[in-house]
């Protein structure tokens, strides 16, 4: 079966029988260039194509416009698509609610917004979801070409603004490098490797997988016991991050991350990744294109000279 085919269908086993039947009833048209399904209480359920948004009808077709007669997505059918997405057990999978999204069986994921409740100044629980982002995770092999070509040793930061293609050029980056390297990729969020019961649904070569792991302990974990000459990781930015970078340098362990900032100006309003970008682990700075143009290297500076600008 078609690959395109078989990561839609992973996504839409989620979703309740009037959903999920009618984008089947599409998906061959849809799967080669879906990215996220969009649910909202009692409004359509949109499906973002990247160039094109499409909305189902209630008689099970897609149309581009805003009409009376869109299929909307009712309170209950939220709440069944968050039970399915936490394999009906929502307790088990607070922490990941709490940090946004939860990472489904494929490296899918599934947003999640809402009603926040408040236990001092932590955030405890959200409550009254109303709205549900499912975004379809997908390979193409050999997409950093021409970003390995770029990369002669030390560290690298790609940086770029949600449905840039990030995650995506780091993976394939990843596995290509693996066969060059000892590569120990950190999936903190089971987005890059998508390892079930050990075994990576998604192909990354030969790198060394720490799963579910914080990044930061992971980073130190596999400085201890992997002996890495890379180390892997996505999202960076958190307090903690920029102590297991400047171990990683000291040990002569080049990182290779993602970090979410559109550009230059954006990356330095980020007091934590300045932290990081200070320690000297990361040398290059990759910036994307934005989501019209995934994957796309727009340019690439040096992390001096950006510090010292």
């Amino acid at each position: 079966m078609n690959q395109d085919v078989i990561r839609l269908e992973q996504v839409i086993r989620c979703l309740s029988p009037k959903i999920k039947i009618p984008i089947e009833k599409n998906k061959l048209l849809l799967a080669p260039k879906l990215r996220e399904i969009r649910l909202r209480i009692n409004r359509p359920v949109c499906l973002d194509c990247g160039d094109q948004c499409y909305y189902l009808t209630t008689g099970g077709s897609l149309t581009p416009f805003i009409s009376d007669s869109l299929l909307c997505a009712s309170k209950d059918e939220i709440e069944e698509t968050v039970q399915s997405v936490c394999d009906y057990s929502v307790y088990s999978h607070q922490h990941e609610l709490l940090n946004g999204f939860v990472t489904l069986r494929g490296g899918h994921r599934a947003g999640v917004c809402g009603t926040a409740v408040y236990h001092g100044d932590s955030l405890d629980n959200i409550r009254d979801i109303g709205s549900v982002c499912l975004r379809i995770s997908r390979e193409f092999p050999g997409c950093a070409d021409s970003l390995l070509r770029r990369y002669n040793g030390g560290g690298m930061l790609l940086c770029g603004e949600p449905c840039s293609g990030k995650t995506t050029l780091l993976r394939d980056l990843a596995r290509q490098l693996s066969y060059q390297y000892r590569v120990a990729l950190i999936d903190e969020r089971g987005e890059l490797a998508a390892v079930l019961n050990g075994e990576p649904q998604n192909d990354v070569g030969l790198c060394d997988i720490f799963t579910g792991y914080y990044k930061s302990s992971a980073m130190r974990h596999a400085l201890r016991s992997m002996s890495p000459e890379i180390v892997v990781c996505d999202e960076i930015g958190s307090p903690d991050d920029a102590a297991a970078f400047a171990e990683c340098q000291r040990s002569g362990v080049n990182v290779i991350a993602t970090a979410h900032a559109g550009s230059a100006e954006e990356l330095l309003r980020r007091r934590d990744l300045r932290r990081i970008l200070r320690t000297g682990a990361l040398e290059t700075l990759v910036f994307l294109s934005d989501r019209q143009h995934v994957g796309q290297i727009r340019a690439v500076r040096k992390a001096g000279e950006l510090l010292a600008s």
